[in-house]
């Protein structure tokens, strides 16, 4: 007579069966314009990248691997016991570096592919594990995260995206986003900040890279305007924590006190 399944070992298997479908991939590269070799920062005397990769690790949610084209990434992520996957130095955008891993390392299987930015080292695990969780649920194409604007000086600041919602958010909460921007936005209700993670369904992937880099794309330097303007569906879930995008010198100052003090 065969015994039956235990209830937590069932669950184990399931989060297994999960995280071998879902692959985090984070494109990274050192030759940013505002602040070169970002990914080489060093907080807490551990380098930018490897904060991310933690993060992206510790929410247990799938195979974590760092993209880049550049040597001297993939060398100390693998020195760090991590996936690091060198690149095409040729990309145009992060999605292409994500697909080039996908394609090549992965053969195309994960279902899931989330491309997390490698310049948010205090982004929250369980954020990056609850994205995946509604992924799973196939109700999009892609999945982002948002979370709320601190002050109204970061409606006016081109250097924070902002997302403009269906619904209003509360924690937990996915609703259908409407609008991406960089520039000054005049209303508050249903703007939030845009938090640098997307997550694709294989179909979506596969989709978006097959598309041309569209016009609000190019204008406004986001990438996900590309999938909006082909009809392509983007959920974005209320985070209560708001992971820093370190793009200058003055972020990275910010993110080291906040993370020092947090040791």
């Amino acid at each position: 007579m065969k015994k039956n399944l235990k209830l937590p070992n069932f669950f184990a298997s399931l989060r297994r069966i999960i995280m071998n479908k879902t692959a985090i991939i984070i494109p990274s590269r050192l030759d940013a314009k505002r602040l070169p070799n970002k990914p080489l920062k060093l907080i807490n005397n551990k380098e930018m990248i490897l904060h991310v990769y933690d993060a992206a690790k510790k929410s247990n949610s799938g195979e974590v691997f760092v993209a880049s084209p550049d040597k001297k990434i993939v060398d100390l992520v693998k020195k760090f016991g991590g996936k690091g996957i060198l690149t095409k130095d040729n990309h145009e955008t992060g999605t292409d570096r994500v697909f080039e891993v996908f394609k090549k390392t992965l053969n195309c299987e994960a279902e899931i592919i989330v491309n997390l930015q490698g310049d948010m080292p205090n982004i929250d695990p369980l954020a990056i594990r609850a994205l995946i969780e509604y992924m799973n649920l196939k109700k999009c194409d892609i999945g982002t995260l948002a979370s709320e604007l601190n002050s109204k000086t970061e409606l006016k600041d081109q250097n924070v995206v902002k997302v403009v919602v269906e619904k209003k958010m509360n924690s937990g909460i996915f609703t259908k986003a409407l609008d991406f921007v960089r520039s000054q936005i005049t209303q508050e209700n249903q703007v939030y900040h845009h938090v640098g993670i997307y997550a694709f369904t294989n179909k979506a992937l596969l989709r978006y890279v097959s598309l041309k880099r569209s016009k609000l794309e190019l204008e406004r330097r986001l990438e996900q305007l590309r999938a909006m303007e082909n009809k392509m569906s983007i959920h974005v879930g209320y985070i209560n924590s708001s992971p820093l995008s370190v793009d200058t010198e003055t972020d990275l100052m910010k993110i080291k006190k906040i993370m020092e003090k947090n040791e």
